[in-house]
């Protein structure tokens, strides 16, 4: 019996109908969550899953399709539902660190004459931060952000300025033009949790934008959420039990992928130049577990390993001429590690059916 499934069983009863309708209540407000984002976001519900899990992970995410997919509408929807406070910055060539982490004016003290720096805060200062077209602004800038997302606070003459709680990033980059920009390098990607493809909707799916779009105005999305309930959320994901069979998976899983391994396959030896890092390890258990509680499972299970495989460990992967040449993608590497883990298959055997797990929602009401 897992720690939550104790925790279940031993709680006392005679708080049940208080906990009944707190259950109700949450429940209400994913379902009015799912509701308004569908009134305004078309075809991005797995998307959105992962945004929402990656989010509740305290992690970063890196949004990656073509010009008009509705990505930065999809970021101020989700924090209008979250009740996040959220900031938008276009990365353009020209721009500097201080006009997104603030700037040291001079100001004088109109009594005594004296003159003093004041630190005037960025658009930085935000709970949800989309960094639009992030590969569009020189590196200088690009480092400044960095900064922030791994220490979540902003240096300026040698002062230390904490950031809000939470501070999410989601950064988008157009995968088409690549003239005049600054990819990120890799040990900056590697900061991102997800890396999100953002696809071209299908047929119904753009037949409805285009109706929905031209008609009406859907209008703002009022807040269902807290930032107290998210940062909730988090300490809950990190408190989650996972079994350490699909801890040890995810650590082989991440070895795996680097070339230098003893046990690597073939195919990642004659394609891949640089494998996933540590970092791979952390978040692959931290999606798994924030995936299992946003579905309602108390136990997380292989399929949520599988499911946020591809976003951990596509931009960690890096190829290297041959496989260029050959036209191989990371989703394509992954898929096939996932194939020759044996544990991994096993633990899918073995999974739990769905329709048998307990909701997370009784679980972590009984912790609060």
């Amino acid at each position: 019996m897992t720690e939550s499934e104790s925790a279940l069983k031993d709680h006392d009863m005679d708080t049940k109908p208080n906990i009944d309708d707190k259950l109700n209540r949450i429940r209400e407000d994913h379902l009015k969550i799912r509701s308004d984002l569908g009134q305004t976001i078309v075809g991005l519900e797995g998307v959105t899953d992962l945004l929402l899990g990656a989010i509740i992970s305290g992690g970063h995410c890196l949004l990656e399709g073509v010009p008009g997919l509705a990505k930065t509408l999809l970021v101020k929807s989700i924090g209008q539902a979250l009740g996040l406070e959220a900031a938008r910055i276009q990365f353009t060539p020209d721009l500097m660190p201080s006009d997104i982490t603030g700037t040291e004016v001079i100001v004088q003290n109109h009594e005594s004459g004296e003159r003093m720096f004041r630190f005037i805060k960025g658009p930085i200062f935000t709970n949800l931060l989309l960094a639009d077209e992030i590969n569009r602004t020189p590196p200088k800038t690009q480092a400044a952000l960095m900064e922030a997302m791994e220490e979540c606070q902003v240096t300026s003459l040698g002062h230390r300025h904490e950031l809000a709680s939470p501070f999410l990033v989601i950064a988008t980059q157009n995968p088409i033009e690549q003239e005049a920009t600054y990819p990120l390098p890799a040990a900056q990607l590697d900061r991102f949790m997800y890396q999100v493809n953002v696809d071209y909707p299908s047929f119904e799916e753009e037949y409805k934008i285009v109706r929905m779009t031209t008609t009406r105005d859907p209008g703002p999305i009022e807040p269902i959420l807290s930032r107290e309930e998210i940062l909730w959320l988090t300490r809950t994901v990190r408190n989650h039990p996972v079994p350490e069979s699909l801890e040890r998976i995810a650590v082989k899983l991440a070895r795996m992928s680097r070339p230098d391994e003893n046990d690597a396959p073939t195919f990642i030896r004659e394609w891949v130049s640089w494998g996933a890092g540590p970092r791979a390890d952390q978040f692959l258990i931290l999606g798994a577990k924030a995936r299992a509680l946003l579905l309602g499972r108390t136990r997380v299970e292989a399929e949520d390993l599988v499911h946020v495989a591809k976003p951990v460990l596509r931009h960690r992967i890096l190829l290297n001429y041959q496989a260029e040449a050959d036209n191989i993608k990371p989703d394509f590497l992954v898929e096939k590690l996932l194939d020759v883990i044996p544990e991994l298959k096993a633990a899918q055997e073995t999974s739990t059916p769905a329709e048998g797990r307990t909701g997370f929602l009784s679980w972590i009401l009984r912790r609060k």
